[in-house]
């Protein structure tokens, strides 16, 4: 079965996926260390690491036996840019707002 490609807001929906994250955010962990933070089985986890391997979230190292995830920016950074555009709108909105009010009222 395909791994299916979702867009980064999509993948962060996921509250499985936000948690998944939270901990790869302390240290990197293995499937199987993930998966005991999780009531669903190894390859449901895994199912899971590659969808978050596939958005640019994590990646995946092979050492030996074991498969290691870590964080990756590349996810986070189309999330921030997307997100700049509106801080970049409400910014220019709320100067426009400051200006009108200080022109409209007295000093």
């Amino acid at each position: 079965m395909a791994t299916p490609t979702l867009d980064n807001f999509q993948v962060i929906g996921d509250p499985s996926h936000r948690k998944m994250l939270m901990l790869l955010s302390e240290d990197s962990l293995t499937i199987n260390n993930l998966g005991g933070h999780f009531d669903m089985s190894r390859p449901a986890v895994s199912k899971h690491m590659k969808i978050l391997e596939t958005a640019g979230f994590i990646s995946i190292q092979d050492l030996g036996r074991e498969r290691y995830c870590s964080l990756k920016k590349d996810g986070f950074e189309e999330l921030q840019n997307w997100l700049a555009y509106f801080d970049h709108f409400w910014a220019s909105k709320l100067r426009k707002l400051e200006e009108l009010l200080n022109n409209k009222l007295p000093n």
